[in-house]
């Protein structure tokens, strides 16, 4: 009785290249695609098989990214005849599996399909790794014409342009969202002050020239306050730059604190800043500007320091549409009214009168 044994392919020189590769191009375990599809079918077709299929070889497993009169999506690589073919560095062709002792006790030789004929042409990647075949096989002993050799060639080259061109589009995608991400992030970085971490003056006009845009008619109403610190350039001479920033930065957090969350708070320059109320009426507006600055008043600044240090800030504030019909108008009449305050003696809020 003839001992039955399945002679498994050597594993290639480079195989852990070759698995590296086959990952990279993130094929395995794809849902089919007609352009693949084609390719197994033009093989079948052109060398008049009735099997063919687009086969990768994985570590442990031979998988099927297109099929003709196969129903099975993988098999053991230990008993692929691809597995084989990637060790030639062109066409294997086996006339009659029967004869060939790697393949005459294999079990798709021995049993269903019963292959007989199996010729594959690699699929070899730029680095020269071979991660499959294109491959046809056929239930009676025959071989190919040589014309039907440099077609199933020529099929492997195209399935692997096919491979680069996915590989190239997936390398692309990732790419633009590397770039959509660091713009994001770079406009984010060009919208933030640098001293308080909370908005700039670009800000400031890019979300005011959204608001009075054409298109955002029903804006009905929106708040807008500048303050700014009484006496701050005191501060300064007493404490150098670097605390008096710390101070504006301490600053802006205790407005922020009071704000909601649709609610703005923008540093303008120097010592001043820009408060945004959307949807706010004058006397909404009023209201939320008088807890900021008692807010201020109540808070030691420096605390860190030890210098506990106390201020206070002026404020003007316009509302549109009542003060003002467009974006300049807005801030002009809040930096009046801010002028006002301190002219009138600083630590105070200045609005029109509503009548």
């Amino acid at each position: 009785m003839r001992h039955h044994t399945i002679v498994k392919a050597e594993l290639p020189l480079n195989e852990a290249e070759r698995i590296e590769a086959l990952r990279d191009y993130d094929i395995l375990d794809t849902l089919p695609e007609v352009s693949y599809d084609d390719m197994s079918l033009l093989a079948s077709e052109i060398c008049g098989t009735p099997l063919a299929m687009v086969s990768l070889i994985d570590s442990k497993r031979q998988w099927f990214k297109s099929k003709v009169g196969f129903d099975i999506a993988e098999t053991s690589r230990d008993v692929s005849f691809c597995g084989h073919a990637i060790l030639s560095p062109d066409l294997l062709v086996v006339p009659d599996a029967r004869e060939d002792r790697r393949f005459s006790d294999n079990p798709f030789v021995t049993g269903e399909p019963w292959i007989r004929f199996y010729a594959g042409a690699p699929l070899v990647a730029p680095g020269g790794e071979a991660l499959g075949t294109v491959c046809v096989m056929d239930r009676v002993p025959r071989t190919l014409t040589e014309t039907q050799a440099n077609a199933l060639r020529a099929l492997s080259r195209q399935v692997m342009a096919l491979l680069e061109l996915r590989r190239h589009i997936r390398l692309q995608e990732e790419h633009k969202k590397k770039l959509e991400e660091l713009n994001l992030r770079l406009k984010a970085e060009s919208l933030a002050d640098d001293v308080t971490g909370f908005h700039n003056t670009r800000f400031l006009h890019e979300y005011l020239d959204h608001c009075f845009a054409p298109e955002n008619a029903e804006l009905t109403n929106l708040a807008l306050i500048f303050f700014d610190m009484d006496g701050f350039k005191s501060v300064v001479d007493a404490h150098g730059h670097l605390l008096g920033a710390k101070v504006l930065r301490e600053v802006a957090e205790v407005v922020h604190r009071h704000l909601d969350a649709q609610d703005l708070i923008v540093r303008y320059g120097g010592d001043e800043f820009v408060v945004i109320l959307p949807g706010r009426n004058r006397e909404q507006a009023l209201s939320k500007a008088d807890l900021m600055r008692e807010a201020i008043v109540a808070e030691q600044f420096l605390r860190e320091e030890n210098v506990q240090l106390k201020v206070t800030a002026s404020f003007g504030l316009a509302v549109f549409p009542d003060d003002a019909g467009d974006k300049k108008q807005l801030l002009l009449r809040a930096d009046e009214y801010l002028f006002q305050s301190k002219k009138a003696g600083k630590n105070r809020i200045s609005v029109s009168d509503p009548l």
